[in-house]
């Protein structure tokens, strides 16, 4: 996670929190004047339109009052949906036994993207299984993740 990003977890989960929400994650993507900071925001009962706009209203206080980023951006706030992106080492744990894509920052054992089901969690270790083999990196190596969502 960059710099920008850990600050405005820090900054942010308080006040989510005090709303009774889950901050999963927060993502800024640099476009000049069409930049983005998205919230991702959870709850066990789920998210709703409303929730977002409560959860927006707030977050958008906080940013205007400490001003954190130095250019122009849009904010969304919304739930991780099914495609649910992660963050830390420790949101996979809960998804074990799932399929998540992955992109590595740079390739190990030949691999830099890949699927594959999502096995351990061990501290900052993840472990996937791909084409049958166990594969384990560190989440710091991971540049983005995501689940992908199974339908039978």
């Amino acid at each position: 996670m960059a710099r920008i990003e850990e600050r405005l977890m820090e900054m942010l989960e308080p006040a989510v929190a005090a709303l009774d929400f889950e901050l999963w994650g927060v993502e800024f993507v640099r476009a000049g004047k069409h930049s983005t900071l998205r919230v991702y925001i959870d709850h066990a009962d789920g998210v709703g339109v409303d929730d977002c706009a409560q959860v927006s209203y707030q977050v958008s206080a906080i940013l205007d009052v400490e001003d954190p980023i130095n250019t122009e951006y849009f904010l969304e706030v919304s739930s991780p949906g099914m495609e649910r992106p992660f963050f830390a080492a420790q949101q996979f744990a809960d998804y074990v036994g799932e399929i998540a894509a992955v992109e590595l920052t740079m390739a190990q054992q030949g691999k830099r993207k890949f699927k594959g089901e999502i096995a351990a969690v061990d501290g900052n270790q993840i472990t996937f299984v791909v084409d049958g083999e166990a594969f384990t990196v560190a989440h710091s190596t991971i540049k983005k993740a995501h689940l992908v969502p199974q339908f039978n």
